[in-house]
């Protein structure tokens, strides 16, 4: 488990700077099933989480929403049977932020626990 989910989000006003291309090769490394998905022109990272049913895809989804309230940065939660897709982008600053690392690796250690 990386250290990023250790780490807690930072409020990312529209001014704030989108993560270089080097702290994105460095920062993904660090959250390898996670992909980069660009939508609209918007780099978002995007991950897939199967489960046996309906019951624990929403209990995780619960569990997801949760932490992102707590951290104050919100995903895109897509709850479906048997499978969640989790979006995380910065919508303030329209691209990635350290913030989004942070969220996808907190994603990835409910995932475990789940």
């Amino acid at each position: 488990m990386s250290q990023l989910n250790l780490q807690q989000c930072e409020a990312c006003r529209a001014d704030a700077p989108q993560v270089s291309d080097e702290e994105l090769a460095e920062l993904i490394k660090q959250i390898p099933d996670w992909s980069v998905q660009v939508r609209d022109n918007i780099m978002q990272l995007e991950r897939e989480f199967k489960f046996k049913n309906f019951k624990t895809a929403i209990a995780f989804t619960n569990q997801v929403g949760e932490m992102a309230e707590s951290e104050g940065h919100h995903p895109a939660l897509l709850t479906e049977w048997g499978k969640v897709t989790v979006t995380w982008w910065s919508h303030s600053i329209k691209g990635l932020h350290r913030n989004d690392f942070i969220c996808a690796a907190k994603t990835d250690e409910i995932a475990q626990s789940s």
